[in-house]
């Protein structure tokens, strides 16, 4: 184990400790909000602490037995280099599982998620890629039951999407997908080329966390134009015949959303402020974290040709994501909603740069 990693487990299990003395405390029993935050971090440190005290446990049994391998009895000898190769493959299972729980947990690992999905470059192509994107992610959350809701979209006029706005739903969406926010670049010959060409395409991905009540985002009613509209649909007896759809302008910024999945405008007016709330909080993030961004691995690109995180080449069969140089020859089964083969090595690299950052 590196030493800077044993050093902050070290302080990590003495505020353990300090924290169960006070927590034992008389005198605190009268403070509900103090025993209540030392009761939540005693409850964070717990699984650290009791993993570290069973790691050294795991050391000093391996020094003893090592000296049991040095014995002068080949059958004391031989002992010892059984329980060495035993309590190695443990040791090493117990370090790794100590590195996970050091890695901060994003609180929004759980909590659901904004789809966002813009054509870019490319023309009609673009946007029929964007909805072969849409159609990708909706299979994968099918595949773990979550649901998919539309707020918004903006057809291309050659199928696709110009724009396409969701909201997914499901515990453990955004720990899945919050790496997929970047340029989407696409290499195939579209159906309408008849000199069989290949063109490059490409669309924006933008994935954000939905917030919970506790993040709230305060927004003064003087910085918002909210305008209704009737939502378009495929008529017939549902058509749309009231001025439900929102649309939301937050003037400080010029950030504009809108939603027009529901019937009711209210439950538009709520989505398209959720929604809101997120890009906002985005924004924020962006803003303090933009130095730091030029240099991450997983950083997210404005949609030219030249920046893109990953391809799909069709003639090809292949896709490649740039940030981890993973390459698989398999991009029917990923574009039909097989994702967790591109997602994992995504998630290993984010685990990569917080321990290296811990250090």
């Amino acid at each position: 184990m590196r030493d800077s990693i044993r050093r902050r487990l070290e302080r990590l299990a003495d505020r353990y400790e300090e924290v169960a003395r006070l927590l034992a405390d008389p005198a605190l029993q009268g403070n509900s909000d103090r025993f209540r935050e030392l009761s939540m971090e005693y409850a964070r440190l717990e699984p650290v602490a009791q993993r570290f005290r069973a790691f050294l446990d795991l050391e000093r049994d391996v020094r003893a037995a090592g000296e049991l391998a040095a014995d002068a009895d080949p059958e004391m000898r031989s002992l010892g280099d059984e329980e060495q190769r035993a309590l190695g493959a443990r040791i090493a299972t117990t370090e790794a599982d100590l590195q996970q729980l050091l890695i901060p947990k994003d609180p929004h690992d759980d909590g659901n998620i904004f789809l966002e999905i813009r054509a870019g470059a490319g023309g009609d192509e673009a946007a029929i890629f964007a909805g072969d994107l849409f159609r990708m992610y909706s299979r994968y959350a099918d595949a773990h039951g979550w649901t998919v809701e539309v707020l918004s979209e903006s057809r291309g006029e050659h199928g696709g999407y110009r724009e396409i706005i969701s909201r997914i739903v499901g515990r453990g969406a955004y720990s899945r997908l919050k790496f997929e926010s970047g340029t989407h670049r696409v290499q195939r010959v579209p159906a309408t080329e008849a000199q069989g060409r290949i063109h490059t395409s490409t669309c924006t991905v933008a994935i954000l966390p939905e917030l919970a009540a506790v993040e709230d985002v305060p927004i003064a009613d003087a910085d918002l134009r909210i305008d209704t509209y009737r939502s378009s649909g495929a008529g017939g007896q549902h058509v749309n015949k009231t001025d439900s759809a929102v649309r939301i302008t937050h003037l400080p910024t010029g950030i504009v959303v809108e939603c027009q999945d529901e019937r009711s405008q209210h439950k538009n007016r709520s989505r398209a402020m959720a929604l809101l709330k997120a890009r906002l909080l985005q924004a924020e993030r962006d803003k303090q974290t933009s130095e730091q961004a030029a240099s991450r691995k997983l950083q997210v690109g404005t949609g030219d040709r030249s920046e893109r995180i990953r391809t799909y080449n069709f003639p090809q069969g292949r896709l490649t994501d740039h940030r981890v140089d993973l390459t698989l020859y398999r991009l029917e089964d990923i574009v039909n909603g097989d994702l967790d083969e591109v997602l994992l090595p995504l998630a290993r690299e984010y685990e990569a740069e917080q321990l290296a950052a811990l250090e």
